[in-house]
């Protein structure tokens, strides 16, 4: 058992890849450290299993505090309605919601960066950017090769909530811009890639103050946990201890020291108020 709290602040803990250990899986992540974790949206259609999970989540004895944050993902815009903003504001009524994730602009596919394609997704971004004011919540950013659009259309809206950039991938000048904007910057296992020579600089520069981690489970597991004898290995909260260690070697700290400042940047972040 650790003698410091983590807070994965960016996981897909409800998708079907956990429907037969997720139980287990919550009490390894509390045994590892892992006292909170936010349970991310993508799609209207995931709604109901979301929510449903994120309650099983808070019924267990021994297991992480879950965290809501229901959203319309950039990557999946094809599948999004104007129904969905409905269903997703309703939501942010009718449930205790610590943010709205994750969003943002999305241009890695070909099919993306077409014309109608690109400003479906702004025009999304911007609807549930004003959700966020109006219900005065921070949001949780998917950015893929479009910080550039994603900075303007925050200071286009003025938007002050904050929030966490997530999984950041920008650079050193970007990082600098969103944190002025009130956000923190979401750090994954990538930071355990001796290659990932970019993120490396990036947290070097900024440093702790304005750090958060993640796990992104399933997906985006740490260099010790994958395999090469899978086609994919899945991550979980339990995961976060080994981010932790990356990014202590990268800052040239110790982990309980990290851990503290983590931690409040992740309550900060998400405009928590618990210890």
């Amino acid at each position: 058992m650790t003698t410091y709290a983590l807070f994965d602040t960016h996981t897909h803990f409800d998708v079907a890849d956990f429907d037969q250990d997720r139980e287990n899986l919550a009490y390894q992540a509390k045994h590892a450290g892992v006292e909170g974790l936010v349970l991310i949206g993508v799609v209207q259609k995931r709604f109901p299993d979301l929510i449903n999970i994120h309650h099983q989540l808070n019924q267990l004895p021994d297991a992480p505090r879950s965290y809501l944050a229901p959203g319309l993902h950039p990557f999946y815009i094809e599948q999004h309605q104007i129904e969905h903003l409905t269903d997703l504001a309703r939501i942010l009524v009718t449930e205790e919601c610590v943010a709205i994730g994750e969003i943002g602009l999305d241009t890695f596919l070909k099919q993306h960066k077409q014309p109608e394609l690109y400003q479906k997704q702004k025009d999304f971004f911007s609807e549930q950017i004003e959700l966020a004011q109006q219900f005065d919540k921070p949001i949780l950013l998917h950015i893929r090769k479009a910080h550039a659009d994603v900075l303007s259309i925050l200071k286009r809206h003025q938007f002050k909530q904050g929030g966490i950039a997530h999984a950041f991938s920008g650079g050193i000048e970007e990082a600098k811009a969103f944190i002025k904007l009130g956000f923190k910057l979401g750090v994954t296992g990538q930071i355990t890639n001796p290659n990932a020579n970019k993120l490396q600089t990036v947290v070097q520069a900024i440093g702790a103050e304005h750090l958060v981690l993640e796990t992104d489970c399933p997906d985006m597991p740490p260099l010790c946990c994958q395999t090469s004898n899978e086609y994919h290995t899945r991550n979980t909260p339990a995961n976060l201890t080994y981010v932790l260690n990356g990014l202590a070697q990268s800052l040239h700290m110790s982990k309980p020291d990290l851990a503290m400042h983590l931690w409040k940047n992740s309550l900060q972040a998400l405009h928590l108020s618990i210890q």
